[in-house]
């Protein structure tokens, strides 16, 4: 099986980033990060790209304020001569708007049951004070398709967590995290083995050995 050619953008630690790394070099995540893009100059996870080889740049989000379909051209465009054929978000924290080439090839991350703590303003820490404010029992995390809507495309995996009575944001944060290491880079290598499928708003994940055509 050819390595899948995917980019990785961010905006901050890039524990994700390392984390696919680190499945890569095990061998099992049959893919190639092409190029990593960053919304901070400042972010820990250029860093890594760097230690790691892997070409990147910085197209500072702020330059744009909330433009986002120009900050979302100029990012498509320096990312297409890298021919990537998965963009997935790594803590990106940007709205970005989907091209119409790039349709079902980005994948984004989401640390929350889907649909629930979701949408626009629900990110990082605030998605687990909300977890716990509303006094549920389970959270856990979201692999799914991105679309032009916020946390709103095709779900392909979810994995659940319990919500311990003595949490906090942050040992909650942990928990969901250690799922979030395992669930993206299934999706991932789901999506090199052309094991997704998406019909309608669900994606049916296909049998080992079969496929559903090209990436």
């Amino acid at each position: 099986m050819s390595k899948l050619r995917m980019a990785v953008l961010l905006s901050g630690s890039g524990r994700t980033l390392e984390n696919f790394c680190a499945r890569i070099a095990e061998g099992t995540l049959h893919a190639e990060i092409v190029v990593v893009g960053s919304t901070r100059e400042d972010a820990y996870g250029l860093v890594r790209a760097r230690n790691h080889g892997i070409d990147s740049f910085c197209l500072p989000s702020k330059d744009f304020g909330k433009k986002w379909r120009a900050y979302s051209l100029q990012m498509t465009d320096r990312l297409k001569p890298y021919e990537p054929e998965l963009i997935v978000l790594a803590g990106f924290m940007c709205f970005y708007v989907v091209p119409p080439e790039y349709s079902a090839k980005v994948m984004n991350i989401h640390p929350a049951l889907i649909p629930s703590f979701c949408g626009r303003g629900w990110y990082g820490h605030i998605v687990h004070e909300g977890v716990l404010a509303a006094g549920v029992k389970v959270s856990g995390c979201t692999v799914h398709f991105a679309d032009n809507a916020y946390d709103h495309g095709p779900i392909i995996l979810q994995r659940p967590v319990p919500v311990l009575d003595d949490d906090t944001p942050d040992t909650l944060a942990e928990r969901v995290f250690q799922e979030e290491r395992i669930a993206y880079p299934e999706a991932v290598e789901l999506f090199a083995e052309r094991r997704l499928r998406i019909e309608g708003r669900r994606v049916r994940i296909l049998p080992a050995g079969s496929s559903c055509g090209s990436r």
